[in-house]
């Protein structure tokens, strides 16, 4: 079975090919190296996650792949793995691979034998849209407390 037919007959991405915000990316990678492990607070429940970034690519290109908790201990550098339906995302302004909630990725034994760093999409810098818009003082909200009351 090739591995194309492991990420479900399409014929996948090229690192080149990766854009912000891109989905549905299915693509073969080399790990080139990982970085260093860092752990951090959930903003949502107060729970403790370990990260980290790998540096992974093909012929065209590498970009770094964030990892998280038990997924970590599942990559080694020098092997290959076939990412299914991951994303790009940008962080601080800067590409990042994601397998995420929805994706997969699993090791293979095939993939491709050099690996462009001189083309590193993360190092290029992106404008990066505002996550949340500002409150203004005249439009019946009040410091995030819902609607006001207007007499």
């Amino acid at each position: 079975m090739s591995v194309d037919e492991n990420l479900g007959g399409e014929a996948g991405f090229k690192v080149q090919d990766l854009q912000p915000h891109s989905r549905q990316v299915n693509l073969t990678v080399k790990v080139v190296s990982k970085g260093e492990e860092r752990e951090t607070i959930s903003r949502m429940d107060g729970s403790h996650h370990r990260v980290a970034d790998f540096l992974v690519g093909d012929e065209t290109g590498s970009i770094y792949l964030t990892m998280w908790d038990d997924n970590i201990d599942r990559v080694d550098e020098g092997t290959y793995i076939a990412i299914k339906n991951g994303y790009i995302s940008l962080f601080r302004g800067s590409m990042r691979l994601n397998v995420g909630r929805y994706g997969s990725f699993e090791q293979v034994d095939e993939g491709p034998t050099k690996v462009n760093t001189d083309n590193n999409l993360s190092e290029k810098q992106f404008e990066q849209e505002r996550r949340f818009r500002p409150l203004y003082r005249d439009s019946g909200y009040s410091r995030g407390r819902g609607y006001r009351r207007r007499r």
